[in-house]
């Protein structure tokens, strides 16, 4: 297993679009993360500030990404969640951070 921690910016007028979208995920988007072998995936708040973090369970962290990458329904997700972000005109979305300490 791996775990992933992320840090990204929303735009501030659009913080609440973001909460919202994520309060009433798809089905098919839950379906297609778990298939994907993430788990425990999580995202936190804190002003404009995102904290993302999952686990990965699978074998090939690339292939899953990309099959989640070219899904349709991650493709709509995203026409809807990736404008929120501060630096969307940028396309650059998450900034990984390095995990210092973790004890199971």
């Amino acid at each position: 297993m791996e775990r992933f921690i992320f840090h990204s910016d929303l735009k501030p007028e659009k913080v609440e679009d973001y909460v919202r979208l994520h309060r009433e995920p798809w089905a098919e988007l839950l379906e297609l993360i778990r298939a994907c072998h993430i788990h425990n995936y999580s995202i936190s708040l804190r002003g404009t500030q995102l904290y993302t973090y999952y686990e990965y369970t699978g074998d090939d962290y690339g292939a899953d990404m990309k099959r989640m990458e070219e899904s349709p329904v991650m493709q709509k997700w995203w026409r809807y969640s990736k404008p929120c972000f501060l630096h969307h005109g940028e396309g650059h979305y998450y900034d990984n951070l390095e995990e210092i300490f973790y004890t199971p």
